[in-house]
């Protein structure tokens, strides 16, 4: 046994994790440059040596729930070249900028909307579902964080709603369907919008490929859902500023963001392989972005929600892995299998180790006169029946 791999058997042993052992956790090593590389390049190495197929896991998820476990003990201590080329290369492109922005809508969004379809199934909704008031299935779970949104919004028939970042369009479609909402959604990923237009045809929902930046309207809701993650830590208060100029001053903002418990996380390998210009605030980075701007109405924390919903498409991707294949033999090839595969099982350990949150703030610009007043025990379902009742009421034009 040579140094790197002593060396790294002990690493790992600190988090219960045997090289070569017969536990689900434990890891198989089939190249040993896997040894050298993990000590030059921590958590980018661990990633990179996977999808090149130099180790084996049965259950990744559970290997890397022990691993974030025993973190300042094992990754934190390898400060690797790679560190300090990442810390160089976002001072000179910052995440954030135009460009980064549509390069991740490009690389991660526009992938193909046959992978999506197969992996978040009908609902296609791309972020954390709300498993609770007796969901028992992923759409259920989806529909009630839909609902607790508007809810959160108090969305009424007739009003403007802006969603900033709108997916696939499934969030814009249940606020002008359940609660009469006039809807803009905007995306930088052609290929989401291209579904989502087709998912909003006949109702009251525009759809721009838009920057947020490029913003110039006025709405009376405003509603950002996983997209807050792409902004970029120096534009945070760029974004809330933008959103703050467009919101109607007796208007109300949700944002639902993942979130670290520390301001100095941070994971290379995601930023390089899934979500390149990412970057997953804290809470000081929240708080300091949007001080002197608005009043902090409600804050609520499901990260709890976000393993559960993980797991779903984690699931749905192995079960649809064949038939995905078939779209694309070229791009959906077994390293783009094995990296999307580490990508949901070590996000899912994330959260079951509450290493990462899943916050929703209620934001308004001077404060709700009489108080935020939401009711967590109050069933999604019956939210969903009123609203509609009263939508029946109002005229929904068929275009902004």
């Amino acid at each position: 046994m040579n140094f790197f791999e002593r060396k790294v058997t002990e690493l790992f042993s600190l988090a219960g994790v045997k090289i070569g052992g017969t536990e689900p956790h434990d890891i198989t090593v089939r190249d040993p440059r896997f040894y050298r590389r993990f000590l030059t390049d921590g958590r980018l190495g661990l990633g990179e040596s996977y999808m090149d197929g130099w180790w084996e896991c049965d259950r990744i998820d559970e290997m890397m729930y022990k691993v974030y476990t025993a973190e300042k003990l094992i990754v934190d201590h390898i400060h690797t070249p790679s560190t300090f080329i990442k810390t160089l290369a976002s001072k000179c492109l910052p995440h954030g900028s135009k460009w980064r922005s549509q390069e991740i809508g490009k690389f991660h969004y526009d992938i193909g909307n046959e992978l999506y379809e197969r992996m978040l199934g009908p609902s296609m909704v791309y972020t954390c579902a709300y498993w609770a008031d007796g969901a028992r299935t992923l759409e259920e779970a989806q529909t009630a964080k839909m609902d607790r949104v508007c809810r959160k919004l108090q969305l009424r028939p007739g009003m403007t709603l802006l969603d900033i970042g709108c997916g696939f369009g499934a969030f814009a479609k249940f606020a002008a369907e359940k609660y009469g909402a006039n809807v803009v959604g905007i995306s930088v990923s052609e290929e989401q919008l291209r579904y989502a237009r087709k998912l909003c045809a006949g109702l009251p929902v525009e759809l721009l490929y838009l920057d947020y930046r490029d913003l110039d309207r006025k709405f009376d809701r405003i509603a950002s859902i996983g997209m807050f993650e792409a902004v970029g830590q120096r534009y945070y208060r760029t974004f809330l500023k933008k959103v703050s100029s467009c919101l109607a001053d007796d208007g109300i903002f949700v944002l639902h963001t993942l979130g670290f418990n520390t301001s100095d996380y941070k994971n290379p390998w995601l930023t390089k392989y899934i979500f390149p210009g990412g970057h997953i605030p804290s809470l000081k980075h929240v708080a300091k972005a949007y001080e002197g701007s608005y009043v902090l109405e409600h804050i609520e924390n499901f990260g709890y929600s976000y393993a559960q919903t993980l797991r779903c498409w984690y699931d749905n991707f192995e079960t649809n892995w064949d038939e995905i294949r078939k779209f694309n033999t070229e791009k959906y090839d077994e390293q783009f299998f094995r990296t999307w595969r580490y990508y949901l099982l070590c996000t899912i350990a994330g959260f079951l180790v509450r290493k990462v949150q899943l916050w929703q703030f209620v934001f308004s610009k001077s404060g709700v006169q009489g108080g935020f007043f939401f009711h967590h025990e109050e069933h999604a379902m019956n939210r969903i029946e009123m609203a509609v009742e009263e939508a029946e009421l109002v005229e929904a034009p068929s275009h902004i």
